[in-house]
């Protein structure tokens, strides 16, 4: 917590830390007392089991904060991890979708009944800006300015930032709050913005797969998650000719280097433009 940590990223900390202990107990050691050699021993173990370089890296830095933190408290003198290497990370790009995919994503909900009508305006919203799937879900009626249109996200590491809604997105939710929102909530007082059918906040998995079945609804047969709506966001906006540091700023990196790799993108699809309508490409 000390960091600022997401609860999502804490708990992935925590069940990294238990099973690594749980493995050092079956050896006969503990977090406490491990050498070097039982560390690669785990890693060794980890890559077996067929573990992602990234979830790996993960473990590695919760690890080393586990350390730092015992160094810190004058438990321990020496971090045991301090010579073990990070394993290199793909540099894959982020997934995105192309305008008309998105397009036929946000016209598959039924808007006549108030299920399809409030999964509608997330979709909006969610695309409109870019927001994490945390984010839209644990978002509330004081976060939304309808009259000034934005929203005020409350980031990783409790960092806040105002979002535009556009015009498209404000149209939406005003017509979500007004037809909608107060029957799922059968008129129970509430501050969250987009309830579950149970008229509580709505789970990052029932989201996604909320927007697995519009997807297959709209024919989109591509892989799909919130998070997918958040990239093609940032790589239309820079298709467009926006400024990344502005689109940083928009998705609320702390670091330039993390909205770089969406350059990536935009760049691949110029370049599959080109080779495809100029007549030398």
């Amino acid at each position: 917590m000390e960091k600022g940590l997401s609860e999502n990223t804490l708990a992935s900390y925590r069940r990294d830390l238990e099973h690594f202990a749980l493995w050092l107990a079956d050896q006969g050691k503990t977090l406490m007392a491990l050498d070097p050699v039982a560390a690669y021993d785990y890693l060794a173990v980890r890559h077996r089991k067929g573990y992602s370089s990234r979830s790996t890296a993960r473990f590695l830095s919760c690890a080393r904060g586990f350390y730092r933190h015992q160094i810190r408290e004058g438990r321990l003198q020496d971090n045991p991890l301090a010579l073990v290497d990070n394993p290199k990370l793909p540099t894959a790009l982020p997934k995105s979708l192309t305008e008309t995919d998105v397009e036929r994503l946000l016209n598959a909900p039924e808007t006549d009944e108030p299920v399809g009508l409030r999964d509608r305006t997330m979709l909006e919203v969610l695309y409109a800006c870019g927001l994490r799937v945390s984010e839209l879900v644990g978002l509330t009626l004081a976060q939304v300015n309808l009259r000034q249109g934005v929203v005020r996200v409350m980031g990783k590491g409790s960092k806040e930032r105002l979002v535009p809604l556009g015009d498209e997105a404000v149209d939406w939710l005003t017509r979500y709050l007004r037809e909608a929102r107060p029957s799922l909530l059968h008129n129970a007082p509430s501050e969250v913005l987009f309830p579950s059918t149970r008229a509580r906040i709505m789970t990052r998995q029932t989201f996604w797969h909320r927007i697995k079945h519009w997807a297959a609804v709209a024919g989109i047969d591509k892989p799909l998650s919130p998070h997918t709506l958040r990239h093609a966001f940032a790589t239309h906006l820079l298709n467009h000719g926006a400024d990344l540091r502005v689109v940083q700023l928009l998705l609320g990196h702390s670091d330039l280097s993390t909205t770089q790799i969406y350059t990536h993108v935009a760049r691949a699809r110029m370049q599959e433009q080109h080779a495809r309508h100029h007549p030398r490409g």
